[in-house]
């Protein structure tokens, strides 16, 4: 044993490693790619600090032959990665997006939020926040990003996410129905591969015990709570969690894939809100024979761009 590499006081595998000596060692989600003009679609990007106070950033894109008079619907987009990795640099989002803003023909910023450990939950939460109230100084005035203003239709304002950015549209949905954000409309959120969960199994998670595992040990490290995996952060129909009739937008679209851990907790979120006293319209899309995030690890498969169709059509329906 090499006694010169430091002690691990605790891992998440297979994505993390904490070293005793406080180093923290991200194996997955590190790879870069800048912001630029991406000629396959047509798409353009820039990168901007939004919150000062924390360095938050943000990586804004466009199409980039979008006359200078037409307002553009906005998508407020929070990535994945369980809230401990990968950013809005990953190439692989970067791709995606790129994908989406094309078919979708929109304004989309990709929000950098605060990872744990080093910024242990609610931070990514907060930070989602403060990047709403940023998009909103837009629509009032006091904003000063030349993609928005003037550029931006905000009655046609989207939230959207995979896996825990899902989790992190969901909940900025439910805050701003008891804490309005004036100067824009909600439309609607897009939920792709909602990372939620809970304490008992559900569904193929029986089955499963070895990923449930997996699982239950991610939320444990990002936010060790007496409540485990059925606090309200985690498990929206958990005992205690802000009902649902108090999101504050027209539309929901619930994306699941066949194979992922996580389908039968979409499942249950989308009949969840369909039972509930919300009066908003929700529509599930499932994907057979894929996996976890499959559209953002090969964005140009076959099944990822008929659901990229499925979201341009949501975001664009009248």
């Amino acid at each position: 044993m090499d006694s010169s590499r430091p002690e691990v006081s605790h891992e998440v595998p297979p994505y993390l490693r904490v070293y005793k000596n406080g180093t923290i060692e991200r194996l997955f989600g590190n790879e870069v790619a800048p912001a630029s003009f991406d000629p396959q679609t047509g798409v353009e990007s820039k990168d901007t600090m939004i919150t000062p106070e924390t360095g938050v950033f943000a990586r804004l894109y466009r199409p980039s032959n979008t006359p200078n008079s037409q307002k553009l619907p906005l998508v407020v987009y929070f990535h994945g990665g369980a809230f401990f990795i990968s950013s809005i640099s990953d190439p692989k989002y970067h791709h995606s997006l790129n994908v989406l803003v094309a078919k979708a023909k929109i304004i989309l910023i990709s929000v950098d939020y605060r990872r744990a450990p080093e910024h242990p939950l609610p931070a990514a939460y907060e930070d989602s926040w403060a990047a709403l109230q940023w998009v909103a100084s837009h629509a009032s005035d006091r904003g000063v990003e030349s993609w928005l203003k003037g550029k931006v239709d905000f009655s046609k304002v989207f939230l959207a996410g995979d896996s825990a950015g899902a989790n992190i549209s969901h909940h900025l949905a439910i805050r701003a129905g008891s804490n309005p954000i004036g100067g824009m409309k909600l439309r609607g959120i897009i939920m792709i591969h909602p990372y939620f969960w809970g304490e008992e199994p559900i569904g193929s998670e029986a089955q499963d015990p070895v990923r449930k595992a997996m699982v239950d040990g991610w939320w444990r490290f990002v936010c060790p709570s007496d409540r485990g995996n059925d606090d309200p952060l985690i498990n929206p129909v958990a005992d205690g969690a802000p009902s649902l009739s108090g999101m504050t937008c027209d539309r929901v679209i619930v994306c699941v894939a066949g194979k992922d851990i996580l389908r039968d907790r979409g499942r249950l979120y989308y009949e969840s809100l369909v039972k509930s006293e919300w009066l908003g319209k929700a529509v599930i899309v499932e994907i057979e024979g894929e996996d976890h995030v499959f559209h953002i690890l090969d964005p140009n498969c076959e099944k990822a761009l008929y659901m990229m169709e499925c979201l341009a059509s949501f975001i664009n329906q009248e």
